[in-house]
């Protein structure tokens, strides 16, 4: 990597790496200034086909949104949300899949819940599969 400020080459004098970010701490061979770098691995755009057949962008942040409102009230972690939404893009990204259907995500993200907390994941699945009674939550709850 070059110097930003005189161009000549540099040495990286501290790395650091933090789930998929690498911070390099850098200092130039010449000049001796130091500067910082961050590298972070740049994965393919996931689509998703929703039910009707239209495909949009894997939006994280309305995947976090969904369990949010699941975990509502519950002791879980901010931090136990995002590892959970990064598992479960990560396992996505492993099925070697550029489009995935938005049913296998919500299955996905049911199974996780129902390991994680079950009062979130009866919360989950009742919006999931559209629930239209009380007799629907009570053969979840028996399931369970």
């Amino acid at each position: 990597m070059r110097c930003p400020h005189c161009k000549s080459d540099t040495k990286v004098v501290d790395k650091r790496d933090k789930e998929s970010i690498t911070r390099r701490r850098r200092e130039c061979l010449k000049c001796k200034k130091r500067f910082t770098t961050y590298e972070k691995i740049e994965n393919k755009d996931l689509i998703i086909i929703k039910k009707d057949k239209r495909r949009e962008p894997f939006n994280k942040e309305k995947l976090k949104t969904g369990l949010i409102k699941a975990f509502e009230k519950r002791p879980v972690s901010l931090e136990e949300i995002n590892n959970l939404v990064e598992e479960i893009e990560n396992k996505l990204r492993e099925k070697n899949k550029k489009e995935i259907p938005s049913k296998e995500i919500g299955e996905l993200v049911i199974k996780m819940l129902k390991r994680k907390d079950k009062i979130a994941y009866i919360r989950f699945a009742s919006v999931y599969n559209d629930f239209k009674d009380v007799g629907e939550f009570k053969k979840v709850i028996k399931q369970i």
